[in-house]
């Protein structure tokens, strides 16, 4: 169970803490970002070249 909001950090539980510091970085790697992209123009160029 998560530990309540401004609780003495000598008190939280350690996994949250672990948790919290996980949680500072970006959601999505810039590198998943272009490759969906990527994906997405492969993926248009294949079928405008089909339709053609």
């Amino acid at each position: 169970m998560a530990d309540p909001r401004n609780t003495d950090p000598a008190d939280q539980d350690p996994r949250e803490s672990e948790m919290g510091r996980r949680s500072d970085g970006s959601s999505m790697s810039p590198w998943l970002v272009i490759g969906v992209i990527l994906l997405v123009a492969v993926a248009v160029y294949a079928i405008s070249a089909v339709l053609v």
